[in-house]
């Protein structure tokens, strides 16, 4: 049976020797300022005897706006039209049995990052190039960076339940080694702003950048020859300045009802709250770490070699994320896979006992839970009883490996009031869908850590941004000409976080000003009782862009907060979302792009034969690595794999063991652990000391303090809380003698760190 649930489930199919119908897929991406326009391309050819369908599923961004699909015939171009969903698969169907060509575009019932491309009827010998297009917004990273990512890798998906064996990531697709993928990459990117563009990194072969404008708005770059489209597609796109707040202002279309949401003028507003830091809280909050223990958390968080694997990353983020808390707050950790565990019956108050038995048990975790089964647990936490005056701050990390992300994603909606969720996406594939979604419907935040990042600065970043006092009441006033008002598309903002963006759409009703005029708007919040305003003034003559890109991504946004797949949306919502997707032309879970070529009249003989494009997921990547399936996920068995990488331990990260020694409240114990680190002996540390009757962890404190400055700078932003809290602590006891033993501490250990990092 193990064989049988294998191809049901991850959709195996091997030996298939039959020629691939795609050949090669080619970009086009427009990158103005944060918005991402994209044109993909894909070139089919059936060289084969007989008349095909071919299906491709692939992975596509979650907050990718699809609004164009149309296919090249013979010089001919035939345009896609969207329609509601079920009428597109009949119209299909209908459109292959009179023996015409038909083309179908959709996204998957059950999660938004994955589409699936029919090809139906190509005969003998034929040629065909279909092209969808899309616009999307683009993330800011912390330091700054846009990233854009075209995705690849589809991994195979945990079916939390039976509704979702009809998702599209069930049909049986061809494994081929990466080396052998069949169809090449190619990828054009040209980056335009006003901001003047630095530089721009990939994770891919990148030819040289080529300013296209002396005043460096303007550059090209693109993806090195004869790329085989084997991993994610990463750009990070370096502006000279992001942080400016801008609203642009773009014109409906000519020919609708002029109040309609494609024929009114659209408004993207993006501003840049310029939040004050403000000291966290001391005790506040319930912060839970749900924590992915499945079978492919054993896996290297990227392919190249070296890269530590996923478990171990995720054990020192949990260490690192222990030390950092704040003491009187509670917490939790939780396991999950097929199963789930925790660590205590209920969230328990944090203090040094709580603290060292969750550290011990963190340094035995394993990847061996089995499958992604990720709905248990949320729920466990959500019945639990909250703990009066500290609100729950849920840290997700997960590969993502779900087919059924609408049902996680309306539970964690469900409990928004009462939490936010901060989740990560652990290694490539990871999906969108579910990762984005579960963060912004409960106002947390998002992150991805592929490639070289690591898990433990992004995952130390977002507690940065649980801790700071929350900002309240916001609320957007606008200040426009007499006749015209702001009509808002965006859901109410209920959280903003210190230096994050923040997106708006409205749309322009009324009557538009004649004369060349400006408007405003202002973003008012309060912040520990403090009224704020950020306000940025803008022209309102509306600037025609052919692809109507505001428009198409406020509707997106208004899709989003709607579209729960076929399962989870009230029939209210659903006719809204098919209303709002063929007003604007983008793709929902509802609707679906149809083309058909009626000049091809070739009655069918028999069915079509399918072809099924192979898509790249990473376990077939990995060497020695072999599969084994239980509850139908993928289980490598990685014994023979570990033994090639080399990651770096617990036991071997100096900064780590230090970290690791560190007390609940921030302070270090004077002892032999700690002298080694420090690279000398207690005799030489007790001698040294100035204050020789002071309390001995004060002495400790302030040395591994400095020792941390003068040794661990580049994972700075890992240590950074746990640092504050030390000092913190060393204020309550040290006092005014902390700059002697400052200058004691550095002549010790022969470091010059500056005294101000103590805070003098």
């Amino acid at each position: 049976t193990q064989a049988v649930t294998m191809e049901q489930h991850c959709g195996l199919i091997t030996g298939n020797k039959k020629p691939v119908p795609l050949k090669s897929i080619s970009v086009t991406l427009s990158i103005n300022d944060f918005v991402a326009s994209v044109s993909a391309t894909l070139n089919y050819e059936n060289e084969e005897k007989v008349p095909l369908e071919a299906i491709f599923v692939f992975p596509m961004d979650e907050d990718s706006a699809v609004y164009s699909f149309e296919a090249l015939v013979d010089g001919k171009k035939i345009v896609a039209e969207l329609q509601e969903k079920m009428q597109a698969h009949s119209v299909y169907e209908d459109a292959l049995s009179q023996g015409h060509q038909a083309y179908l575009l959709e996204e998957d019932d059950y999660s938004r990052d994955v589409f699936s491309c029919n090809v139906g009827n190509l005969q003998p010998g034929a040629k065909v190039a279909v092209t969808l297009r899309y616009v999307q917004e683009l993330p800011l990273e912390t330091d700054g960076a846009l990233r854009y990512v075209l995705p690849a890798i589809l991994n195979p998906r945990y079916q939390l339940s039976e509704q979702s064996a009809n998702s599209c990531l069930n049909i049986k697709t061809p494994i081929v080694p990466l080396e052998d993928l069949p169809y090449t990459l190619s990828m054009v990117a040209t980056i335009t702003s006003q901001h003047g563009i630095e530089r721009v990194q990939s994770n891919c072969s990148l030819s040289p950048m080529q300013y296209l404008a002396d005043d460096k708005t303007s550059a090209q770059v693109s993806l090195a020859e004869g790329h085989k489209f084997d991993r994610d597609v990463e750009l990070l796109i370096y502006y000279n300045e992001v942080h400016s707040p801008s609203v642009a202002v773009e014109m409906g279309m000519q020919d609708t009802k002029p109040d309609s949401l494609m024929g009114a003028p659209s408004a993207m507003v993006s501003f840049f709250p310029d939040i004050p830091e403000v000291e966290p809280s001391k005790a506040c909050g319930e912060f839970v770490f749900l924590m992915d223990r499945s079978g492919s958390m054993g896996l290297p968080t990227n392919s190249q070699m070296g890269s530590q694997l996923r478990i171990e990353a995720a054990k020192e983020t949990l260490l690192l994320l222990l030390k950092s808390l704040p003491m009187g707050c509670y917490f939790n950790i939780y396991g999950f896979g097929s199963s789930y565990e925790k660590f205590f019956p209920k969230s328990v108050k944090y203090t040094q006992e709580t603290m060292e038995e969750a550290v011990k048990r963190v340094k035995h975790l394993k990847a061996d839970l089995g499958g992604t089964e990720i709905l248990r647990p949320l729920c466990n936490i959500y019945k639990a009883p909250s703990v009066p005056g500290h609100p729950l701050q849920l840290f997700v990390f997960t590969d993502g490996e779900v087919s059924d992300t609408f049902s996680v994603i309306k539970e964690v909606k469900l409990n928004s009031k009462r939490h936010r969720c901060f989740s990560f996406g652990i290694g490539e594939g990871a999906s969108t869908s579910l990762i984005k979604s579960i963060a912004r419907v409960s106002g947390g935040t998002a992150q991805f850590i592929t490639g070289k990042d690591r898990m433990q600065a992004k995952a130390l970043g977002s507690l940065k941004f649980a801790l700071n006092s929350s900002v309240n009441d916001i609320s957007l006033e606008w200040d426009l000409p007499a006749g015209l008002s702001a009509n808002m598309l965006s859901p109410k903002q209920t959280v903003i976080f210190r230096g994050q963006r923040l997106i708006i759409y409205a749309q322009l009703t009324g009557t538009m000003p004649k004369v060349e005029s400006s408007g405003e708007v202002c973003l008012k919040y309060t912040l520990q009782g403090k009224g704020l305003k950020n306000r940025v003034t803008f022209s309102l003559q509306p600037k025609a862009n052919a692809s109507f890109t505001i428009h198409r991504l406020a509707a997106k946004s208004l899709i989003q907060t709607k579209d729960l797949g076929s399962h989870e949306t009230s029939e209210g919502e659903k006719k809204d979302v098919v209303n709002i997707s063929i007003q604007s032309g983008v793709l929902s879970s509802f609707t679906a792009f149809i083309a058909i070529n009626k000049e091809l009249n070739q009655p069918v003989q028999g069915p079509l034969v399918p072809r099924v494009i192979p898509t790249p997921n990473l376990y077939d990547s990995l060497p020695s690595v072999t599969c084994a399936v239980r509850s139908g996920k993928f289980y490598p068995n990685l014994n023979s794999f570990i033994m090639i990488i080399r990651y770096i331990s617990f036991e071997e990260n100096v900064v780590l063991q230090l970290i690791s020694l560190q007390k609940a409240n921030g302070s270090w114990e004077l002892g032999e652990n700690l002298t080694k680190i420090l690279g000398t002996n207690l005799g030489d540390i007790k001698a040294a000391n100035p204050a020789k009757d002071g309390n001995p962890s004060v002495w400790a404190t302030v040395l591994a303090v400095l020792w941390l400055h003068g040794n661990g700078k580049d994972l700075k932003c890992e240590w950074e809380l746990l640092e504050r809290k030390a000092v913190a602590w060393l204020h309550d006891n040290a006092g005014s003698s902390i700059p002697m033993l400052v200058q004691a501490g550095n002549s010790l250990l022969k470091l010059a760190v500056t005294p101000a990092v103590f805070g003098f």
